[in-house]
């Protein structure tokens, strides 16, 4: 896998994403430790809403400003979203009141919808060979999920030290990290798509998901990934400490056991790719999700003490590791049903898809999980997974 360092621009490039990787991992720490500063017991409803906020960012800004920018080359559309992070970074710190996190959220992770689309649409132009490509996505997945690991011991470690505002410090260096490196790589050159007017431009990455039937395909598998993921992110700490009663290093240790399984799949999965097609790949790693949170149910209601524990670890294990098959090759379905003139559009469009999934899964998870239970709500979650299962299937069944 790491063979592909040996290419001098993605070498770069994958500095910039691990380097602006845990400034954000930082930036998550201080950010929760700044809402309780100003909300106290709040703090959850504001974290809450900053999320909110993100994913509607997401969506919405990512086909605007591939509008805007997508005739541009790359290189300075990157460097300027990386500059306007860590200028956006450098206020946090001096922030006492709720709105100004919301406004300050909004237009960095905006940045973020600009920049994470056409990064990833790059890297296809940088690594020609569907080999090499292929190992980069498992390295950028290997990348995401030891950041999730790896910044909170360092946010750990730092605050023993500092006070959690100058962790902020980090974020703005791992911004302007990134921007370094972008500036110090070379990039291919790209035929400009063709002029057209704005709403068309705005739409056309959704539009070319529609035609083809493998990107069709993926919008499903979108939606299932989506179940699992906000079940885990939303309710793995209402289930160790409040349902199971378990200590706060048991919440760490539940998560890192989804790392652990996305990070199997991702060493495993070059060689994989080589002997079976993305799609039965990705289709058979979705099937294991609606069963994995049927499985959620069940231990949630039938399963006691230790044996639950042990459970709950292999599901999210499981649960990761089939993330991770979903996941990881999607990107190659978006590199071939796209041209280079076309394909920041297209990963725009996946982007602003795929979180918009979340905008669904993430409050059903946390708003019917906090009334009706963690069992029931799974349930829910399983219904919205087989949607997305079906409307995959119809979409690749003649593959």
């Amino acid at each position: 896998m790491l063979q592909v360092l040996r290419h001098p621009t993605y070498a770069k490039l994958f500095g910039a994403q691990v380097i602006a990787l845990l400034g954000t991992g930082l930036l998550t720490v201080a950010l929760g430790l700044l809402a309780f500063d100003i909300a106290g017991e709040n703090a959850g409803l504001v974290l809450g809403v900053a999320m909110a906020i993100k994913m509607i960012a997401y969506v919405g800004v990512a086909p605007v400003v591939n509008a805007v920018v997508g005739s541009l080359p790359a290189k300075p559309v990157l460097i300027f979203a990386d500059v306007v992070r860590a200028g956006v970074a450098v206020f946090l710190p001096f922030v006492d009141a709720e709105w100004q996190i919301y406004l300050l959220i909004f237009l960095l992770q905006s940045a973020s919808a600009t920049f994470t689309p056409t990064f990833q649409a790059v890297i296809p132009e940088v690594l020609p060979d569907e080999g090499d490509y292929t190992r980069a996505l498992s390295l950028s997945r290997l990348a995401y999920d030891l950041e999730a690991v790896v910044s909170p011991m360092l946010a750990a470690a730092l605050l023993t030290v500092i006070s959690y505002n100058n962790l902020f410090i980090g974020t703005i260096i791992g911004f302007i990290g990134s921007a370094a490196l972008v500036v110090w790589a070379h990039f291919p050159g790209v035929d400009a798509p063709e002029q057209a007017p704005f709403r068309e431009r705005v739409t056309r990455g959704a539009r070319i998901f529609w035609r083809n039937a493998e990107l069709r395909g993926l919008l499903g598998l979108n939606l299932v990934v989506s179940t699992m993921t906000a079940m885990v992110i939303v309710n793995t700490v209402v289930i160790v400490r409040g349902t199971l009663g378990r200590d706060e290093d048991d919440v760490a240790l539940l998560l890192a056991a989804y790392g652990v399984g996305s990070m199997i799949v991702a060493f495993a999965l070059p060689g994989v790719l080589q002997r079976s097609s993305d799609l039965r790949v990705m289709f058979f790693g979705a099937l294991f999700l609606p069963a994995a949170l049927l499985a959620t149910a069940a231990i949630l209601t039938f399963a006691e003490g230790t044996a639950s524990w042990i459970s709950l670890l292999v599901v999210w294990i499981v649960s990761g590791a089939t993330t991770s098959m979903v996941l990881t090759p999607s990107s190659r379905l978006l590199r071939r049903g796209s041209s280079p003139a076309n394909r920041s559009a297209v990963f725009a469009a996946q982007f602003s898809l795929s979180h918009a999934c979340y905008l669904l899964t993430y409050p059903l998870a946390g708003i019917a999980g906090a009334r009706l239970g963690l069992a029931p709500v799974a349930l829910i979650l399983v219904g919205v997974a087989v949607v997305g299962l079906g409307f995959a299937a119809i979409a690749w069944s003649r593959h």
